[in-house]
Formats: C-alpha cells, structure tokens, sequence
C-alpha cells in the first residue's frame, strides 16, 4: 500500500536532462547554418529571393550576373523588401503630411516652337476637315499621317498630353460592345441621405495657417479613420454573438465596394469644403474582419463637416438582382458552342445576357440599386502637429500591416474565430466582384463578354480569395498632390542622400545626382536561370551581399560621424589640428 503525499510535500517537477551530446536530439537542437544566413540577410537588409539578371556590355562583350531585389512588399515573401518599401512609404507620408507649400509647381509658358506646332495641327485639321467634306479620301489619308508626324514632333517638343483626340474609322469600332448607348442614372441624392453643400474648389491643397495669440503660428494636420456599419453585435475577439443573424451577406458586399465608398467620400468632401483636400491611408481589416481606413489629411477639417460628409456618403450598385441564387458551383449552367452562350442544364435555354439585364433595370420606374453601401457611425478624427512624437506614431500605425496580408493582420487564436472567417469567405465566394465576374452564372445572368471558359463559384478576382478578406484592390491609398513624387522618386531620393552623405556623385549605373549620363554605356539584360553555369549558388549570392552590405553600413556609419563632428579643433595654444576622422 503507498502511503498518500501530504498537502505541499508533492514531488517537484523532474529537472530537464540535456541530451546527450553526439545524439540525434543534441543535434537537433542546434541551429541551421540556412537559417542562421537568412536571419543575418534580413538583419542586414539582403533580399533573400533575388533575380539573377545577366547584363552585357555590348561594346566590350563583358558579361556580370547582378542580383536585383525582388521587390515583395509582404513579410512572408521576402522580409527585407517588405520593410523597405514600409520605409519608403513612411517617407512619403512624412513629406506631405504638414507641407506649407504646393507640392507640384505650375506648368511652364510654352516656348514659341511648341506654339507654332499647335499652330500647324490646326491647320491641318482644317485641311482633314475640307478634304472630309469633300470625300477625297486620299488626301485624308494623307492629312492622317502628317497629322501623326506632328503630333509625335509636339511630344518631342516636350508638351505633355494629346492635343486632340484620334479619327476613328468605321473598321475600329466594329466588334466594340462598349460604343453602343451609354447608360446615364439619376444623379438626384437619395432621399435617406442628408444634402450636403456644394462650393467651388480652390487651387490649393495645403491647410489653413493659425496664429496664437502670442504672435507665433502653426499649421497642424489631422488623422482620420472610417469604418463601416454593424452587422450584428459582436464579442471582444471581433465574432459575432449570433453567427446565425449577423449579417455576411451585406458583410461581403461593403468589402467588395469599399473602395468606391472611398472615392465618394473625398470626392464629397472637396465639394464641401472648397478646396483640393489631400490624404494619404492605408485600408486594413478590423477584428471582425471588416475593412476600415486610417488616412493622413492635409490641413485641419472641421470634425462635424467630417462626421456629415460621412453620414451623407453613399455609393449604389446598380447590377442585376441576385435575391435568389438558381445555381450552384456543383450544379452550374453549361456552355453550348453552337448558341456561344451559357444556358440551363435543364432546359437548355440561354440564360439573361448583361445587356437585357441592365435593359429591364432601365425599364422598370422603381427600379432600386441592388446594393447600397454607406459608412458606419463611428468617425474618429483628431489633430496632429507636426514635429511631434505623436505624428511619427501616427505614421507607423497608418503603415502598421502594409506588409502582411489582409488575412493575416489578425491571428486567428480560437475555433470561434476559424468559423467566422470560413463564414465570411463562403459568402465572398459567391459575391459578384465585377460585371465580368463567373459569379454572376449563379444568379441566372450571362456576365458582360462571357466565355466557355468562365467557372461559376471559382472567380479568379482577388476578392474571392481567403487572404483578402474582400479588399481586392490596393490598400494604399495616396492622393495624386500629396508629395508629388512617386514611391521611384523617393526611391532616388533616398539614394542621392546616401551620394551626398558618402562624397560619390555617380553611382554604379553611370548616373549622377542631376540625372545624366556620364558615360554612354550600352548594355543588354535578360533574365539568367538558376541552372546557368555562370550563376553561383543561392548561398554564395546571399554571403556576397551580405558582406557587401555590411561594408556599405560601415561606411555610411562612418560617413555620419564625420558628418556630426566639427571639420577641426583648436588647442588651447590657438593652433588648429585636424580630427583625423575618415583617415582609417
């Protein structure tokens, strides 16, 4: 009989014993020297998938492999440049959140040769339209081609844009379903949603200046965040606490649409406040896996004109009903070669073509959208200084999940939370994504251009897929004036500070700072394979780059250095004495 352990005198918890060393577990726990090179490419900013492109001199024949970052913008593609391209975009952000001036200047006065080829355009369009009247076809043939020489010379000349419209002919338009008559809807407000005020917009897109009372001034900027409506009550984890009432229908539809949404909205508010309000925002889910969007604006808006433009915006789907769903993806209609149509499996009748779908909608006098998306209630905007701590933080939320997937920006840590995913994603995967899309085989309608090859319930759209989560387009959102410049241009920026900070006025492509080529250097690429006998192996790629990158960091290190202290010293007996920095 075992005598029973008293209270507290259980036995402590057996001591982990190191396995034995030259065993299979003592060698499992060591590190991978794989990993181990990874960890120090992503410490060091290496990609760790680039493209082996071959470049060729072609005047001296010289041929180099060069590794080209692959330029992925998520983490579990390549972690280096995900992170860079987060950087890149936070710089953007920073330089035209609190800008004081117009970021784009006015165009230049044309020159007198630009003035004098749109001069001769015109009179060739008027000779185009003589020779028209007219019917002397062969002439217009030839006015179209010396209308085609002048019009690439005022390219040449530097005028940006198409001075005029191209001549079509009867032969492009044939087979263009797109020319017929183009359908025009009510632009009249709904009735359930607030009028909003209308004024002309200024040319400006930087915000009011303040001026305190003690005399100073300041042009603060503000943080924006916009959701969308409920659809149910949900738990603290972002599931609903009925799946069975919560709403995954219209869930799927908002998240479709959401971007139109967007566009309404600064649309509305430039209207409204009467100048070129500038944002730049990214869109990510909540935890009950709807999209939201966190955006930078320029200047300071009123938070009641923002809550009423919001409260007053709307966007309208005006596609077929898709109340009943007549088939499924196990059950879906079938193509027949001869009618080159979709028809039913059953009675082998076509099914409604796009076109007579959109007809009966323009028919019928109470016709109502098929699907209405609005903002939620919920409107958080607040003021930012620029300069502050709290505008570099508001800078890293906005850009928080740019480098994750929409699926991953939430861990996924209960059972609760799988099923409201799979729940959410069946509802996406039968959603019409546009007026293309497979989906629509399922509600008895013919898509626009349909073909034999469409899979009902299988739409390849980005918004069908589990890692989307229904934001199918880009979820970086930037105003065209924000900075005016590109994510290139703050890519060459970046790279003519680093020139600067290291002394080096041309770098390794023969470019220097102003854009110029100092040496005409022709060369040829292509992309090399990976069994090619002049491309080293993976590992021995990423050791290079991994050194090269560690002396690039050294030097610039080094460059800072001197770039803080003073060029010299004086000693005390008034001699000045060089620093010695940089000499090593």
């Amino acid at each position: 009989m075992t005598a029973p352990t008293l209270p507290g005198l259980a036995p402590a918890a057996p001591t982990p014993v190191a396995p034995r060393p030259g065993s299979r577990a003592a060698r499992m726990a060591l590190p991978r020297s794989v990993d181990v090179l990874k960890e120090i490419a992503a410490e060091y900013g290496v990609c760790v998938r680039p493209l082996a492109m071959r470049r060729t001199d072609l005047d001296t024949g010289l041929t180099e492999v060069i590794d080209l970052p692959c330029g992925a913008t998520r983490e579990d593609k390549c972690a280096p440049c995900a992170k860079k391209n987060r950087r890149l975009r936070q710089a953007q952000i920073r330089e035209g959140w609190h800008r004081d001036d117009e970021p784009l200047p006015p165009p230049k006065p044309a020159t007198e040769e630009q003035k004098a080829l749109i001069l001769l355009r015109g009179h060739l369009e008027f000779s185009r339209d003589e020779a028209s009247r007219a019917c002397q076809w062969d002439q217009v043939a030839d006015l179209d081609e010396a209308i085609s020489e002048v019009e690439e010379a005022i390219t040449a000349e530097g005028l940006r844009g198409r001075v005029a419209p191209p001549h079509s002919t009867g032969d492009e338009d044939q087979g263009d379903e797109d020319n017929g008559r183009r359908r025009k809807r009510s632009t009249k407000r709904r009735q359930d949603a607030p009028d909003l005020p209308r004024r002309k917009v200024e040319r400006r897109t930087v915000g009011k200046t303040y001026t305190a009372p003690d005399g100073s001034t300041y042009r603060p900027s503000m943080w924006l965040t916009l959701t969308l409506d409920s659809y149910g009550p949900v738990r603290p984890d972002g599931t609903p606490v009925n799946p069975d009432r919560y709403d995954y229908r219209r869930a799927a539809w908002d998240a479709v649409h959401f971007p139109r949404l967007l566009d309404r909205f600064w649309q509305n508010l430039r209207r409204c406040e009467g100048w070129n309000v500038q944002y730049a925002g990214c869109v990510e889910p909540q935890r009950r896996l709807a999209p939201h969007a966190h955006f930078a604006i320029r200047g300071t808006v009123p938070r009641d004109i923002l809550r009423t433009v919001a409260a007053a915006t709307y966007h309208q789907v005006w596609w077929p009903s898709v109340d009943v769903q007549q088939y499924t993806a196990d059950r879906p209609p079938v193509w027949d070669e001869d009618a080159s149509a979709w028809v039913d499996p059953d009675t082998r009748q076509p099914l409604t073509t796009w076109a007579e779908a959109l007809d009966a909608i323009d028919e019928d006098p109470d016709a109502e959208p098929v699907h209405v998306v609005r903002f939620g209630a919920q409107v958080d905007a607040r003021g930012v200084m620029p300069g502050t701590e709290d505008a570099e933080r508001t800078i890293r939320y906005v850009t928080k999940y740019i480098t994750k997937h929409t699926g991953d920006c939430h861990k996924i840590t209960s059972g609760r939370q799988r099923a409201h995913l799979d729940r959410l994603w069946q509802e996406l995967r039968v959603t019409p994504c546009t007026d293309r899309c497979a989906n629509w085989l399922l509600y008895g309608v013919q898509p626009k251009k349909a073909h034999a090859k469409l899979r009902p319930g299988r739409c390849k759209g980005r918004v069908h897929q589990r890692d989307t989560l229904g934001i199918g387009g880009r979820r970086i959102l930037i105003s065209r004036d924000w900075s005016g410049k590109t994510l290139t241009d703050h890519k060459h920026d970046v790279r003519a500070w680093v020139r600067a900070l290291l002394g080096v006025t041309v770098g390794l492509d023969g470019v220097d700072d102003q854009g110029a080529t100092v040496e005409p250097v022709r060369h040829a690429w292509e992309l090399a394979r990976p069994d090619d006998p002049d491309v080293p192996a993976m590992a021995h790629r990423l050791l290079r780059s991994i050194s090269e990158r560690a002396r690039w960091r050294s030097d610039l290190l080094a460059a800072k250095d001197r770039a803080a202290q003073p060029p010299s010293s004086t000693s005390p007996h008034g001699t000045t004495h060089d620093t010695g920095e940089g000499l090593q």
